[in-house]
C-alpha cells in the first residue's frame, strides 16, 4: 500500500521531500499551504472564499491566486479521505501545525486505520544556535528542521488511535466555531486571541527613531505569543497600523529591504 505524507507549508515539505529521497523511498509528500494560527475559520471546509478572502487582504504576494489553491487543496483532501493509502501527518508543537493535524484527522475520521503520525519538539532541533531554543515556549514547526533529522525520525511513524482521532476532529470542529482572528497553542490546549494584542507589541516596540521594520519584526517574533507569527502577518499589521495612523512607515511597506517604522506620535527624524 502507497504512503503520502502530509505537512503544513512549502519549506516543511521540501524538507521532508529531501529526507524520503536520501532514504530512497518514493513517496508523495502533500504540502497543506495556510497558515491556521491566522484568520477566520469558520466556513473552511465549506468552500475557499473565506480564507482567500482573508488572505487576498494580509499577503503581498499579488501572483498567488489563493481561491484556486485552496479549492485544489480542499479537492485533495478529500481525494486523500476516499483513498486507500496510508497516511503520515508530520507536525511540530506550533498552533498552526497541531491545527493542520487536527483538519487532517476532521477528514479521515472515517478512515482513522490509515492515520499515523510524527511528532517533532524542540527535542530535535538539533541546531544549537536555531532562534527556537530562546522561545520560552519552545515552539517548533516542521519547517525548522533539517532533512537529515526528518529523515532520521522516519521510522518513527506511529497509528493515531481511534479515540484521540475523534478527539482532535472534535477540538478542529471545535476552533472553527470559536473563529478567533488568531489562535494561541498553550498546555495542548487552544485559545482565541486576536489582531489587536498583536498590534500592541508592534506599538510597544515602535520608538520615536527609524528603525528597519525587520527589527521590529524579530523582537515581536521572539515573544511568546501562543503562535508562530509570521513575516506576512507582520507586514500587514504594520500596513494596517499606519493606514490608521498608528506607526509611520518609510519604504516599500510589501517588502523588508528598505522597509522603516517609527511611532506616529513621535516627531520622527528625516
Amino acid at each position: 500500500m502507497s504512503t503520502i505524507h502530509l505537512t503544513n507549508g512549502d519549506v516543511a515539505a521540501e524538507s521532508l521531500h529531501s529526507a524520503l529521497r536520501e532514504a530512497g523511498r518514493d513517496e508523495r509528500v502533500l504540502a497543506l499551504r495556510d497558515d491556521l494560527a491566522v484568520g477566520p475559520l469558520r466556513g473552511i471546509d465549506d468552500g475557499p472564499e473565506v480564507r482567500s478572502a482573508f488572505w487576498d487582504r494580509a499577503s503581498t504576494d499579488s501572483k498567488r491566486d489563493f481561491v484556486r489553491e485552496f479549492r485544489e487543496q480542499a479537492a485533495a483532501l478529500d481525494s486523500i479521505a476516499r483513498g486507500q493509502a496510508n497516511l503520515v501527518v508530520w507536525h511540530g508543537e506550533s498552533a498552526s501545525d497541531q491545527l493542520m493535524l487536527r483538519r487532517v484527522c476532521y477528514h479521515l475520521r472515517n478512515s482513522p486505520q490509515r492515520l499515523n503520525e510524527v511528532r517533532l519538539s524542540i527535542r530535535d532541533l538539533t541546531d544549537a544556535g536555531a532562534w527556537a531554543h530562546s522561545r520560552k515556549d519552545r515552539a517548533t514547526a516542521v519547517g525548522m528542521f533539517a532533512p537529515a533529522v526528518l529523515q532520521a525520525r522516519l521510522p518513527d511513524a506511529a497509528p493515531i488511535s481511534v479515540l484521540r482521532i475523534s478527539r482532535l476532529a472534535l477540538e478542529w470542529q471545535e476552533a472553527k466555531h470559536a473563529n478567533g482572528e488568531t489562535r494561541r497553542w498553550r498546555d495542548n490546549t487552544f485559545t482565541s486571541g486576536s489582531f489587536a494584542d498583536l498590534d500592541a507589541l508592534i506599538l510597544e516596540h515602535a520608538t520615536g527613531d527609524w528603525q528597519p521594520a525587520a527589527r521590529v519584526a524579530a523582537e515581536v517574533m521572539n515573544v511568546e505569543l501562543g503562535f508562530l507569527v509570521s513575516d506576512n502577518i507582520l507586514l500587514w499589521r504594520f500596513r494596517e497600523l499606519a493606514a490608521t495612523r498608528r506607526v509611520k512607515l518609510r519604504g516599500d511597506a510589501n517588502a523588508w529591504r528598505t522597509l522603516e517604522l517609527c511611532a506616529a506620535l513621535a516627531p520622527c527624524p528625516h
